[in-house]
């Protein structure tokens, strides 16, 4: 199971200034990810050594960010002051998850600023907004070399993740390990007032930074 990219909610307003920040303490600049026109939200995304990407999200002022649980999750967080909306783990076939939570998928794509059509099967959105420990799922639909962690900005990496939650619930629900639930990336249990992604530690080119 590998981390596929780690996402940050905040406010309209505050989006910009959010993604220039992120993007100073890791040094390097965000890319416009474009919109997603199904779940009422839009992105910056910044690609990471070592095949993960960081996303800074916000909703529209569009009608499906209060209908798609996506966008009700952006909203929920962004409401809250902003900060880590969770992290999403990329597996080759979403099939065994679809039969383990027992629903289908749903698709998503936001075409890019080049044109290309970004496409993609995500699911687990309603059990993070019910437990924000917990992970989502997502299975890419485009060739890997399109895929927004395709080509490193900075050798910026991701090192680790801490996390407030129970251990051997993630694992369950991942259906991994609780000791390693995900290759090449360190997991930290921490304990905080509300279950979630608390902080993830880049290792940069002038030390480590955590976020």
């Amino acid at each position: 199971m590998r981390l596929d990219h780690v996402s940050y909610a905040v406010a309209r307003e505050s989006f910009v200034s959010t993604v220039q920040r992120i993007g100073s303490a890791l040094g390097a600049g965000f890319v416009d990810g474009g919109v997603h026109p199904r779940f009422g939200t839009r992105n910056f995304i910044l690609p990471l050594s070592g095949g993960t990407y960081v996303e800074v999200v916000t909703t529209l002022d569009h009608p499906a960010a209060d209908r798609a649980p996506f966008g009700q999750a952006v909203a929920r967080r962004a409401a809250e002051g902003g900060g880590w909306l969770g992290w999403v783990v990329s597996v080759d076939d979403i099939a065994p998850v679809e039969a383990r939570l027992g629903r289908t998928s749903a698709e998503g794509h936001r075409v890019r600023p080049d044109g290309f059509d970004l496409r993609w099967k995500q699911i687990g959105l309603l059990e993070l907004m019910e437990d924000p420990q917990l992970p989502y799922f997502l299975e890419w639909l485009v060739p890997i070399e399109e895929r927004p962690s395709a080509d490193p900005r900075t050798s910026t990496a991701i090192h680790g993740v801490s996390i407030a939650g129970d251990a051997a619930s993630i694992a369950e629900f991942l259906g991994e390990p609780a000791d390693h639930p995900l290759e090449q990336i360190d997991v930290t249990w921490v304990e905080d007032e509300e279950p979630g992604l608390v902080s993830v530690e880049f290792a940069t080119a002038h030390g480590p930074v955590t976020i």
